[in-house]
Protein backbone atom coordinates (compact mmCIF):
# COMPACT_ATOMS: atom_id res chain seq x y z
CA UNK A 1 0.00 0.00 0.00
CA UNK A 2 1.23 3.42 -0.90
CA UNK A 3 1.22 5.83 2.76
CA UNK A 4 -0.63 8.96 1.79
CA UNK A 5 -1.22 12.08 4.39
CA UNK A 6 -3.58 13.55 2.15
CA UNK A 7 -6.67 12.37 2.79
CA UNK A 8 -8.20 15.72 3.86
CA UNK A 9 -11.23 17.19 1.81
CA UNK A 10 -10.62 19.86 -0.44
CA UNK A 11 -12.72 21.46 -3.36
CA UNK A 12 -16.42 22.20 -3.98
CA UNK A 13 -17.23 21.05 -7.27
CA UNK A 14 -18.20 17.83 -8.58
CA UNK A 15 -16.01 16.88 -11.51
CA UNK A 16 -17.85 15.96 -15.17
CA UNK A 17 -17.18 12.10 -14.68
CA UNK A 18 -14.78 11.06 -17.79
CA UNK A 19 -11.74 9.13 -19.28
CA UNK A 20 -8.31 9.98 -19.08
CA UNK A 21 -6.91 10.45 -21.71
CA UNK A 22 -2.50 11.03 -21.38
CA UNK A 23 -1.95 11.06 -24.81
CA UNK A 24 -3.06 13.95 -26.08
CA UNK A 25 -0.65 16.48 -27.02
CA UNK A 26 -0.17 19.09 -24.60
CA UNK A 27 -1.18 22.93 -24.70
CA UNK A 28 1.53 25.24 -23.15
CA UNK A 29 -0.57 26.41 -21.09
CA UNK A 30 1.55 28.11 -17.82
CA UNK A 31 1.09 26.62 -14.13
CA UNK A 32 -1.85 27.62 -12.82
CA UNK A 33 -1.49 30.84 -10.51
CA UNK A 34 -1.10 31.16 -7.15
CA UNK A 35 -2.19 34.36 -6.87
CA UNK A 36 -5.04 37.27 -8.58
CA UNK A 37 -1.38 39.21 -9.24
CA UNK A 38 0.27 36.37 -10.85
CA UNK A 39 -2.77 35.57 -12.96
CA UNK A 40 -2.90 38.97 -14.45
CA UNK A 41 0.46 39.06 -15.27
CA UNK A 42 0.24 35.82 -17.48
CA UNK A 43 -3.10 37.17 -18.75
CA UNK A 44 -1.64 38.20 -22.32
CA UNK A 45 0.18 35.44 -22.88
CA UNK A 46 -3.16 32.97 -22.31
CA UNK A 47 -5.40 35.46 -24.92
CA UNK A 48 -2.46 34.73 -27.15
CA UNK A 49 -2.64 31.14 -27.82
CA UNK A 50 -7.05 31.16 -28.30
CA UNK A 51 -7.68 28.47 -31.57
CA UNK A 52 -9.05 25.40 -31.80
CA UNK A 53 -8.46 22.63 -29.43
CA UNK A 54 -10.85 19.89 -30.46
CA UNK A 55 -13.64 18.95 -33.08
CA UNK A 56 -16.47 16.62 -32.20
CA UNK A 57 -18.91 16.34 -35.17
CA UNK A 58 -18.25 19.77 -36.58
CA UNK A 59 -18.58 21.35 -33.08
CA UNK A 60 -15.47 22.97 -31.77
CA UNK A 61 -14.08 23.35 -28.60
CA UNK A 62 -11.50 26.49 -28.35
CA UNK A 63 -8.82 26.58 -25.92
CA UNK A 64 -10.87 29.08 -24.13
CA UNK A 65 -13.36 26.28 -23.21
CA UNK A 66 -10.38 24.12 -22.23
CA UNK A 67 -8.43 27.31 -20.32
CA UNK A 68 -11.78 27.38 -18.34
CA UNK A 69 -12.24 23.79 -17.61
CA UNK A 70 -8.26 23.87 -16.59
CA UNK A 71 -8.83 27.19 -13.79
CA UNK A 72 -11.76 25.23 -12.88
CA UNK A 73 -10.13 22.00 -12.23
CA UNK A 74 -7.56 24.08 -10.45
CA UNK A 75 -9.86 25.46 -8.12
CA UNK A 76 -10.68 21.96 -7.13
CA UNK A 77 -7.04 21.33 -6.07
CA UNK A 78 -6.88 23.90 -3.77
CA UNK A 79 -6.06 26.91 -6.56
CA UNK A 80 -2.51 25.28 -8.36
CA UNK A 81 -1.88 22.70 -10.50
CA UNK A 82 1.49 21.93 -10.30
CA UNK A 83 3.95 22.00 -13.71
CA UNK A 84 4.45 18.26 -13.12
CA UNK A 85 1.18 17.60 -13.66
CA UNK A 86 -0.36 20.25 -16.25
CA UNK A 87 -0.29 18.19 -19.56
CA UNK A 88 -1.68 15.28 -17.60
CA UNK A 89 -4.54 17.56 -16.25
CA UNK A 90 -4.55 19.67 -19.80
CA UNK A 91 -5.31 15.84 -21.56
CA UNK A 92 -8.17 14.89 -18.67
CA UNK A 93 -9.75 18.49 -18.98
CA UNK A 94 -9.79 18.39 -22.85
CA UNK A 95 -11.58 15.02 -23.08
CA UNK A 96 -14.14 15.85 -20.22
CA UNK A 97 -14.97 18.24 -22.61
CA UNK A 98 -15.15 16.04 -25.68
CA UNK A 99 -17.02 13.57 -23.81
CA UNK A 100 -19.30 16.25 -22.76
CA UNK A 101 -19.87 17.46 -26.15
CA UNK A 102 -20.60 13.69 -27.21
CA UNK A 103 -22.90 13.26 -24.45
CA UNK A 104 -25.24 16.66 -25.45
CA UNK A 105 -25.14 15.54 -28.83
CA UNK A 106 -26.30 12.18 -28.23
CA UNK A 107 -28.94 13.78 -25.81
CA UNK A 108 -30.28 16.34 -28.57
CA UNK A 109 -30.36 13.79 -31.00
CA UNK A 110 -33.38 12.24 -29.32
CA UNK A 111 -34.74 15.87 -28.05
CA UNK A 112 -33.69 15.25 -24.42
CA UNK A 113 -32.72 17.42 -22.04
CA UNK A 114 -33.02 18.52 -18.61
CA UNK A 115 -35.14 21.17 -16.69
CA UNK A 116 -33.14 24.12 -17.04
CA UNK A 117 -34.14 24.96 -12.89
CA UNK A 118 -32.56 21.94 -11.85
CA UNK A 119 -29.51 23.14 -12.95
CA UNK A 120 -30.07 26.33 -10.95
CA UNK A 121 -31.02 23.99 -8.25
CA UNK A 122 -27.75 21.85 -8.12
CA UNK A 123 -25.78 25.15 -8.49
CA UNK A 124 -27.49 26.67 -5.48
CA UNK A 125 -26.79 23.72 -3.49
CA UNK A 126 -22.96 23.70 -4.60
CA UNK A 127 -23.01 27.31 -3.63
CA UNK A 128 -24.61 26.80 -0.25
CA UNK A 129 -21.92 24.25 0.61
CA UNK A 130 -19.62 26.91 1.11
CA UNK A 131 -21.75 29.29 2.43
CA UNK A 132 -22.89 31.39 -0.26
CA UNK A 133 -25.09 32.13 -2.74
CA UNK A 134 -24.75 31.54 -6.43
CA UNK A 135 -24.17 35.50 -6.72
CA UNK A 136 -21.32 35.14 -4.26
CA UNK A 137 -20.07 32.04 -6.25
CA UNK A 138 -20.27 33.66 -9.70
CA UNK A 139 -18.30 36.81 -8.12
CA UNK A 140 -15.49 33.79 -6.90
CA UNK A 141 -15.34 32.59 -9.67
CA UNK A 142 -15.08 35.55 -11.75
CA UNK A 143 -12.64 36.56 -9.75
CA UNK A 144 -10.16 33.82 -11.14
CA UNK A 145 -11.01 34.06 -14.33
CA UNK A 146 -13.97 31.76 -14.39
CA UNK A 147 -17.10 32.23 -15.90
CA UNK A 148 -19.96 30.34 -14.15
CA UNK A 149 -21.39 29.25 -17.24
CA UNK A 150 -18.70 26.61 -17.42
CA UNK A 151 -19.78 25.02 -14.13
CA UNK A 152 -23.47 25.02 -15.73
CA UNK A 153 -22.45 23.15 -18.70
CA UNK A 154 -20.67 21.05 -16.41
CA UNK A 155 -23.46 20.27 -14.22
CA UNK A 156 -25.98 19.84 -16.96
CA UNK A 157 -23.87 17.92 -19.27
CA UNK A 158 -23.81 15.46 -15.91
CA UNK A 159 -27.57 15.43 -15.30
CA UNK A 160 -29.07 15.19 -19.13
CA UNK A 161 -26.23 12.32 -19.39
CA UNK A 162 -27.38 10.59 -15.98
CA UNK A 163 -31.28 10.98 -16.56
CA UNK A 164 -30.59 9.58 -20.25
CA UNK A 165 -28.86 6.48 -19.31
CA UNK A 166 -31.66 5.79 -16.51
CA UNK A 167 -34.51 6.50 -18.98
CA UNK A 168 -32.70 3.96 -21.08
CA UNK A 169 -31.69 1.64 -19.56
CA UNK A 170 -33.41 1.30 -15.63
CA UNK A 171 -35.57 -1.10 -17.22
CA UNK A 172 -33.00 -4.03 -18.09
CA UNK A 173 -31.06 -3.73 -14.88
CA UNK A 174 -32.23 -6.60 -13.28
CA UNK A 175 -31.23 -7.25 -9.55
CA UNK A 176 -32.02 -10.95 -8.21
CA UNK A 177 -32.76 -11.65 -4.82
CA UNK A 178 -30.53 -13.97 -5.29
CA UNK A 179 -27.48 -11.28 -5.95
CA UNK A 180 -29.17 -9.34 -2.60
CA UNK A 181 -28.68 -12.04 -0.48
CA UNK A 182 -25.07 -13.30 -1.92
CA UNK A 183 -24.06 -9.63 -0.38
CA UNK A 184 -25.81 -10.11 2.69
CA UNK A 185 -24.55 -13.41 3.94
CA UNK A 186 -21.39 -12.05 2.80
CA UNK A 187 -22.37 -8.91 5.74
CA UNK A 188 -23.36 -11.48 8.30
CA UNK A 189 -20.30 -13.43 8.04
CA UNK A 190 -18.21 -10.40 8.10
CA UNK A 191 -20.38 -8.86 10.33
CA UNK A 192 -17.79 -8.69 13.37
CA UNK A 193 -15.30 -7.20 11.48
CA UNK A 194 -13.85 -3.79 11.22
CA UNK A 195 -14.94 -0.87 8.97
CA UNK A 196 -13.37 1.29 6.93
CA UNK A 197 -13.93 4.87 5.81
CA UNK A 198 -13.31 4.35 1.92
CA UNK A 199 -12.56 6.68 -1.05
CA UNK A 200 -12.46 5.97 -4.89
CA UNK A 201 -11.23 6.70 -7.94
CA UNK A 202 -12.09 5.21 -11.04
CA UNK A 203 -9.85 5.42 -14.39
CA UNK A 204 -12.02 3.91 -17.41
CA UNK A 205 -10.15 1.30 -20.04
CA UNK A 206 -10.98 3.03 -23.07
CA UNK A 207 -10.79 1.32 -26.23
CA UNK A 208 -7.59 3.68 -27.54
CA UNK A 209 -5.62 2.44 -24.01
CA UNK A 210 -4.70 -0.80 -22.38
CA UNK A 211 -5.67 -1.53 -18.53
CA UNK A 212 -1.58 -1.46 -18.22
CA UNK A 213 -1.79 2.36 -19.72
CA UNK A 214 -4.09 2.92 -17.40
CA UNK A 215 -2.99 1.44 -15.06
CA UNK A 216 0.33 3.55 -15.11
CA UNK A 217 -1.78 6.84 -15.67
CA UNK A 218 -3.26 5.55 -12.02
CA UNK A 219 0.20 5.19 -10.82
CA UNK A 220 0.56 9.05 -11.81
CA UNK A 221 -2.13 10.20 -9.81
CA UNK A 222 -1.04 8.55 -6.75
CA UNK A 223 2.67 10.77 -7.35
CA UNK A 224 0.74 13.66 -7.56
CA UNK A 225 -1.06 12.85 -4.27
CA UNK A 226 1.86 12.13 -2.95
CA UNK A 227 3.07 15.79 -3.85
CA UNK A 228 0.30 17.38 -2.08
CA UNK A 229 -2.73 17.07 -4.18
CA UNK A 230 -5.58 15.62 -1.23
CA UNK A 231 -7.24 12.92 -2.98
CA UNK A 232 -10.75 14.14 -2.99
CA UNK A 233 -9.62 16.62 -5.81
CA UNK A 234 -7.72 14.36 -7.84
CA UNK A 235 -11.44 11.87 -7.70
CA UNK A 236 -13.10 14.94 -8.69
CA UNK A 237 -11.27 15.67 -11.76
CA UNK A 238 -10.34 12.20 -12.98
CA UNK A 239 -13.14 9.58 -11.47
CA UNK A 240 -16.00 8.10 -13.80
CA UNK A 241 -17.91 6.67 -10.78
CA UNK A 242 -20.66 8.57 -9.19
CA UNK A 243 -18.73 9.19 -5.75
CA UNK A 244 -16.66 11.64 -7.84
CA UNK A 245 -19.40 14.59 -7.43
CA UNK A 246 -18.33 13.58 -3.33
CA UNK A 247 -14.92 13.94 -4.09
CA UNK A 248 -14.78 9.87 -4.55
CA UNK A 249 -16.52 8.97 -0.76
CA UNK A 250 -18.07 6.23 -0.19
CA UNK A 251 -18.46 6.09 3.41
CA UNK A 252 -18.17 3.73 5.94
CA UNK A 253 -18.37 -0.17 4.61
CA UNK A 254 -17.10 -3.64 5.96
CA UNK A 255 -14.21 -4.81 3.55
CA UNK A 256 -17.89 -7.24 2.23
CA UNK A 257 -20.09 -4.66 1.43
CA UNK A 258 -17.44 -4.06 -1.94
CA UNK A 259 -16.24 -6.33 -4.65
CA UNK A 260 -14.48 -9.18 -3.73
CA UNK A 261 -11.59 -7.34 -5.50
CA UNK A 262 -12.08 -4.54 -3.84
CA UNK A 263 -12.82 -5.96 -0.21
CA UNK A 264 -9.38 -8.29 -0.24
CA UNK A 265 -7.83 -4.92 -0.86
CA UNK A 266 -9.03 -2.90 1.67
CA UNK A 267 -8.79 -5.88 4.21
CA UNK A 268 -4.77 -5.37 3.93
CA UNK A 269 -4.98 -1.58 4.11
CA UNK A 270 -4.32 0.96 7.31
CA UNK A 271 -5.51 4.07 7.89
CA UNK A 272 -3.85 7.10 5.88
CA UNK A 273 -3.27 3.93 2.95
CA UNK A 274 -3.69 4.66 -0.75
CA UNK A 275 -3.66 1.09 -2.98
CA UNK A 276 -1.91 0.61 -6.24
CA UNK A 277 -4.13 0.71 -9.11
CA UNK A 278 -6.58 -2.22 -9.32
CA UNK A 279 -8.07 -3.56 -13.14
CA UNK A 280 -11.67 -4.09 -12.51
CA UNK A 281 -14.90 -3.82 -14.65
CA UNK A 282 -13.75 -2.47 -17.41
CA UNK A 283 -12.00 0.28 -15.23
CA UNK A 284 -9.20 0.85 -12.90
CA UNK A 285 -9.79 1.68 -9.29
CA UNK A 286 -7.68 3.26 -6.64
CA UNK A 287 -8.94 3.27 -2.89
CA UNK A 288 -7.94 5.30 -0.20
CA UNK A 289 -8.93 4.31 3.67
CA UNK A 290 -9.39 7.61 5.43
CA UNK A 291 -10.22 5.79 8.98
CA UNK A 292 -10.75 2.43 10.48
CA UNK A 293 -13.09 1.88 13.44
CA UNK A 294 -14.47 -1.14 15.52
CA UNK A 295 -17.65 -3.88 14.48
CA UNK A 296 -20.35 -1.86 16.02
CA UNK A 297 -21.65 -4.21 19.28
CA UNK A 298 -25.08 -6.40 18.18
CA UNK A 299 -27.85 -3.87 18.91
CA UNK A 300 -31.70 -4.83 19.43
CA UNK A 301 -32.61 -7.23 16.44
CA UNK A 302 -35.73 -5.54 14.54
CA UNK A 303 -38.30 -7.15 11.77
CA UNK A 304 -40.02 -5.94 8.63
CA UNK A 305 -43.34 -7.79 8.50
CA UNK A 306 -46.53 -8.35 6.43
CA UNK A 307 -49.38 -9.28 8.79
CA UNK A 308 -52.57 -10.36 8.11
CA UNK A 309 -55.72 -10.99 9.98
CA UNK A 310 -58.75 -13.14 9.30
CA UNK A 311 -62.43 -13.16 11.58
CA UNK A 312 -62.56 -16.12 14.13
CA UNK A 313 -65.54 -17.54 12.01
CA UNK A 314 -62.86 -18.64 9.80
CA UNK A 315 -61.43 -22.18 10.07
CA UNK A 316 -57.79 -22.73 11.24
CA UNK A 317 -57.57 -24.17 7.82
CA UNK A 318 -59.11 -21.77 5.56
CA UNK A 319 -56.98 -19.15 7.71
CA UNK A 320 -53.67 -21.61 6.69
CA UNK A 321 -55.12 -21.02 2.87
CA UNK A 322 -54.97 -17.85 3.10
CA UNK A 323 -51.54 -16.98 4.35
CA UNK A 324 -50.05 -19.29 2.50
CA UNK A 325 -50.91 -17.22 -0.21
CA UNK A 326 -48.75 -14.51 1.04
CA UNK A 327 -45.42 -15.01 -0.86
CA UNK A 328 -47.13 -14.47 -4.31
CA UNK A 329 -48.47 -11.27 -3.00
CA UNK A 330 -46.06 -7.93 -2.85
CA UNK A 331 -47.53 -6.61 0.55
CA UNK A 332 -43.52 -6.25 1.64
CA UNK A 333 -43.58 -3.52 -0.92
CA UNK A 334 -46.39 -1.74 0.69
CA UNK A 335 -48.99 -1.34 -2.19
CA UNK A 336 -51.91 -3.36 -2.85
CA UNK A 337 -51.96 -6.62 -2.78
CA UNK A 338 -51.34 -8.28 -6.60
CA UNK A 339 -54.10 -10.88 -5.56
CA UNK A 340 -57.60 -10.86 -3.69
CA UNK A 341 -56.90 -12.80 -0.27
CA UNK A 342 -60.75 -12.98 0.36
CA UNK A 343 -63.68 -11.24 2.21
CA UNK A 344 -63.00 -10.20 5.54
CA UNK A 345 -58.75 -10.34 5.12
CA UNK A 346 -57.32 -7.30 6.42
CA UNK A 347 -53.24 -6.80 5.66
CA UNK A 348 -50.82 -4.33 6.64
CA UNK A 349 -46.65 -3.40 6.22
CA UNK A 350 -45.35 -3.42 9.66
CA UNK A 351 -41.69 -1.42 8.94
CA UNK A 352 -39.29 -2.67 11.53
CA UNK A 353 -40.29 -3.26 14.69
CA UNK A 354 -37.60 -3.74 17.61
CA UNK A 355 -38.02 -7.42 18.87
CA UNK A 356 -38.25 -6.05 22.27
CA UNK A 357 -41.67 -4.63 21.60
CA UNK A 358 -43.17 -7.15 19.57
CA UNK A 359 -45.27 -9.67 22.11
CA UNK A 360 -46.34 -13.20 22.61
CA UNK A 361 -48.05 -15.06 20.97
CA UNK A 362 -46.49 -13.20 17.48
CA UNK A 363 -42.37 -12.88 19.05
CA UNK A 364 -41.18 -16.08 18.90
CA UNK A 365 -42.48 -17.28 15.74
CA UNK A 366 -41.47 -14.23 13.91
CA UNK A 367 -37.60 -14.63 15.36
CA UNK A 368 -37.66 -18.31 13.84
CA UNK A 369 -38.63 -16.90 10.28
CA UNK A 370 -36.28 -16.86 6.92
CA UNK A 371 -37.68 -13.79 4.40
CA UNK A 372 -40.67 -15.03 2.30
CA UNK A 373 -41.43 -17.47 5.37
CA UNK A 374 -44.89 -17.02 6.91
CA UNK A 375 -45.68 -18.15 10.88
CA UNK A 376 -48.26 -20.83 10.75
CA UNK A 377 -52.03 -19.43 11.93
CA UNK A 378 -52.30 -17.50 15.39
CA UNK A 379 -55.44 -17.28 17.21
CA UNK A 380 -55.07 -14.40 19.51
CA UNK A 381 -58.09 -12.34 21.04
CA UNK A 382 -60.79 -12.56 18.25
CA UNK A 383 -58.92 -12.87 15.19
CA UNK A 384 -56.79 -15.00 13.39
CA UNK A 385 -53.48 -13.78 12.29
CA UNK A 386 -50.52 -14.78 10.09
CA UNK A 387 -47.31 -12.82 9.67
CA UNK A 388 -44.47 -13.32 6.60
CA UNK A 389 -41.08 -11.78 7.33
CA UNK A 390 -40.13 -9.24 4.61
CA UNK A 391 -36.49 -8.48 5.98
CA UNK A 392 -34.47 -8.74 9.27
CA UNK A 393 -32.55 -6.08 10.41
CA UNK A 394 -30.23 -8.19 12.86
CA UNK A 395 -28.94 -5.50 15.06
CA UNK A 396 -25.24 -5.37 13.31
CA UNK A 397 -25.43 -2.19 11.53
CA UNK A 398 -25.72 -3.68 8.09
CA UNK A 399 -27.07 -2.12 5.15
CA UNK A 400 -31.08 -2.94 4.41
CA UNK A 401 -31.96 -5.20 1.14
CA UNK A 402 -33.09 -2.36 -0.40
CA UNK A 403 -29.83 -0.28 0.60
CA UNK A 404 -27.56 -3.50 -1.22
CA UNK A 405 -30.28 -3.55 -4.24
CA UNK A 406 -30.14 0.08 -5.10
CA UNK A 407 -26.06 0.16 -4.43
CA UNK A 408 -26.15 -3.14 -6.97
CA UNK A 409 -28.06 -1.19 -9.43
CA UNK A 410 -26.42 2.16 -9.28
CA UNK A 411 -23.29 -0.09 -10.27
CA UNK A 412 -24.85 -1.64 -12.82
CA UNK A 413 -26.55 1.15 -14.62
CA UNK A 414 -22.97 3.01 -14.55
CA UNK A 415 -21.53 0.20 -16.00
CA UNK A 416 -24.14 0.32 -18.69
CA UNK A 417 -23.55 4.05 -19.05
CA UNK A 418 -19.79 3.74 -19.50
CA UNK A 419 -20.30 1.29 -22.59
CA UNK A 420 -23.16 3.58 -23.88
CA UNK A 421 -20.49 6.50 -24.17
CA UNK A 422 -18.30 4.25 -25.82
CA UNK A 423 -20.59 3.38 -28.34
CA UNK A 424 -21.84 7.12 -28.96
CA UNK A 425 -17.24 7.86 -29.27
CA UNK A 426 -17.65 4.75 -31.56
CA UNK A 427 -19.73 6.71 -34.25
CA UNK A 428 -18.53 10.04 -33.72
CA UNK A 429 -15.80 11.92 -35.39
CA UNK A 430 -13.33 13.75 -33.13
CA UNK A 431 -9.71 15.58 -34.05
CA UNK A 432 -7.65 17.01 -31.68
CA UNK A 433 -6.10 20.29 -33.01
CA UNK A 434 -3.60 20.71 -30.10
CA UNK A 435 0.46 20.66 -30.64
CA UNK A 436 3.01 20.99 -33.84
CA UNK A 437 2.13 17.53 -34.28
CA UNK A 438 -0.90 17.80 -36.63
CA UNK A 439 -4.29 16.69 -35.86
CA UNK A 440 -5.40 13.69 -33.69
CA UNK A 441 -8.08 11.74 -35.30
CA UNK A 442 -10.73 9.66 -33.45
CA UNK A 443 -13.64 8.43 -35.90
CA UNK A 444 -16.03 5.53 -34.64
Amino acid sequence: MIKSSQLKKSGLFSGAASALALMCAGLSLPAMAQNESQQAQQQPQIQALESVAAVVNDNVISTFDLRQRIQLIALTSGGRIPESAMAQVQAKALQDLIEEQLKLAEAESIDFDVDPGEVEQELAAIAANSGNSVQQLEQELNAVGISIDTLRRQIRTRLVWQQLVAGRYSSRVRISDSEIDAVMTRLREESQDEQYLVSEICLPVRENFTTAQIEQAGMQIIQQMQQGTPFEAMARQFSVCSSAANGGDLGWLRAGEMEPELGNVVRQMDAGNVSRPIALDGTVRILAVRETREAAQQGVKSYEVGYVSAPASMSREEVAEVSAKLPQTNICAGDALSMDLGKGIDFELLPMIPASRMQEPFRAPVEQLDRNEVTEPIRSGDSWHAIMLCAKDDGLGLPSRAQIEDRLFAQELELIGRRYLRDVERDSSVQILLGNEGAQNQNG
